[in-house]
């Protein structure tokens, strides 16, 4: 495939149409595609070189100047620090996005291991497993002890993104009454700790077990 397409001279000398960001960006990808299939290298292609210059253009006369997108970029990192992972994608959803799905199994399982860990469950006497559903939803991600069942869900079918009830045993799915919690809750995992022992009824209250000191 050796060919080579003039459109992209002729937009490139006349970029009245590409007036937004998303436009120009399209432009000048179309125009890297012509240059690849032409076997000529699109970083030094005078039409490839024009559009970037007319993104530069337009994104400057759409936003803010410099020192304010710095400032707005820094007020953004600072709101995902206060935002658990978890908690920012239960907000958008992980359907049909491969990489976010495998992010959510991957927090989720270390939040529910930090609540096997408040509820003091022995090792051994729960596992944590992942159904994985298809690209359509978010899956389960599941702890499954000797009177716990816990799951976490995004876009589940409940109040909540997390189902817990108690069960007798790890061969029993099925278990009490459903109670729920919300996203929000599995990131302070000593408190829902606490309320989930005391709404199923275990044996003891995490918050009052006292932990022996040597």
């Amino acid at each position: 495939m050796t060919y080579d397409v003039g459109y992209r001279f002729a937009q490139a000398l006349d970029p009245s149409g590409l007036d937004t960001i998303a436009a120009c960006l399209h432009a000048i990808q179309a125009a890297a595609k012509d240059c690849r299939n032409a076997g000529k290298p699109f970083e030094t292609d005078p039409a490839v070189v024009l559009l970037a210059q007319h993104l530069g253009a337009v994104a400057t006369t759409t936003m803010p100047d410099r020192p304010a997108l710095r400032t707005l970029c820094g007020d953004a990192l600072a709101e995902i620090a206060r935002t658990p992972l978890l908690t920012l994608l239960a907000a958008r959803g992980v359907d049909h996005d491969a990489d976010a799905k495998r992010t959510f199994h991957t927090e989720a399982r270390r939040a529910l291991k930090r609540l096997a860990d408040a509820l003091q469950l022995e090792r051994g006497r729960y596992d944590i497993r992942v159904c994985a559903g298809g690209p359509a939803v978010s899956g389960e991600v599941i702890l499954h002890g000797e009177e716990l069942y816990c799951q976490v869900s995004i876009g589940g079918f409940g109040p909540g993104e997390i189902l817990f009830r108690r069960c007798r045993g790890r061969s029993d799915y099925v278990g009490e009454r459903n109670h729920w919690a919300r996203m929000t809750e599995l990131v302070d995992h000593v408190r829902l700790a606490a309320r989930i022992a005391r709404e199923i009824g275990l044996a003891c209250l995490p918050e009052s077990q006292p932990r022996l000191v040597a």
